[in-house]
């Protein structure tokens, strides 16, 4: 599967609500972790960073996403908070709606878990899950 489809899949639960750059990356860090094989291998090459796992990719195939209308990237604040626009949530829930069920109640599901954790329970649920993915960490717990 190519970047921008997974990107666009994976946002497609959330409508057009932000994600903050924790959620995003911890997103599509789940999704590569738990389903890539179901959706033809990871699209990511995540590393340990400092809160958890992290890949530049995610936020470079965003900004191409940005350019062709598809996501809106809000700049104004200290944390750059990412969404889909009308066009963008159209596509993606036409590349959702093309995916198995389970895959469509995992993406979800998983949408509802990170948009309703906090920053730090966010990464700290990632630490307990994935260990491996705290060895660069400065987060303080």
């Amino acid at each position: 599967m190519e970047p921008k489809d997974l990107i666009l899949i994976g946002l497609a639960p959330a409508k057009c609500r932000y994600h903050t750059p924790v959620q995003i990356q911890k997103l599509f860090f789940l999704i590569d972790e738990n389903i890539s094989k179901k959706l033809d291998g990871k699209v990511f090459d995540f590393q340990p960073y400092n809160y958890g796992p992290f890949d530049r990719k995610v936020y470079d195939t965003l900004e191409s996403l940005e350019r062709d209308d598809f996501v809106e990237i809000d700049r104004s604040s200290r944390w750059y908070e990412y969404r889909l626009t009308e066009s963008g949530l159209e596509t993606a829930v036409k590349l959702f709606e093309n995916q198995e069920p389970s895959i469509k109640k995992y993406l979800t599901e998983l949408s509802d878990f990170v948009l309703s954790h906090s920053f730090s329970e966010l990464v700290r649920a990632i630490y307990n899950g994935y260990p491996d993915m705290r060895q660069n960490s400065v987060f303080q717990e």
